[in-house]
């Protein structure tokens, strides 16, 4: 089985406002793949939703069987859990997105963990969203 670790984070400066996503994909504790992408303007919970989409579409590209996702949003952890509702009209599409993509791995943990555990993904959305807003 082909596990990889993903560490995921949404950046938005301003909210809704200028938005970035920062992706760390891991095999056997080494890094393999980083993402940061800029993706217009958003919400953070929009961003951090989208960085989940990036990481699952890698991650089927990757060939992996099995994932565990790290990400410092309790709220998207716990939606996707299904613990709390989505109550979001713009966060829905995404959130259906997503289970369709979790839906093509044979397994899927999700794991909410402190701010400073994720700072490879943030560093990533932040630097998406700078790069953006320089070269305007």
């Amino acid at each position: 089985m082909k596990h990889l670790d993903i560490y995921i984070d949404g950046a938005s400066k301003g909210n809704p406002g200028h938005a970035g996503v920062g992706v760390v994909i891991c095999r056997d504790g080494e890094v393999i793949k980083n993402i940061s992408a800029y993706i217009g303007k958003a919400t953070n919970n929009f961003a951090e939703y989208s960085a989940l989409i990036y990481a699952l579409e890698e991650a089927l590209i990757l060939k992996a069987d099995s994932l565990k996702v790290y990400t410092d949003s309790q709220l998207l952890c716990r939606q996707l859990k299904r613990e709390y509702k989505i109550k979001s009209e713009n966060i829905i599409g995404l959130y259906q997105q997503a289970l369709r993509l979790v839906s093509a791995f044979q397994r899927v943990d999700f794991q909410d963990i402190p701010r400073e555990q994720n700072c490879g993904a943030d560093k990533l959305a932040t630097k998406a969203v700078k790069a953006a807003l320089a070269a305007r």
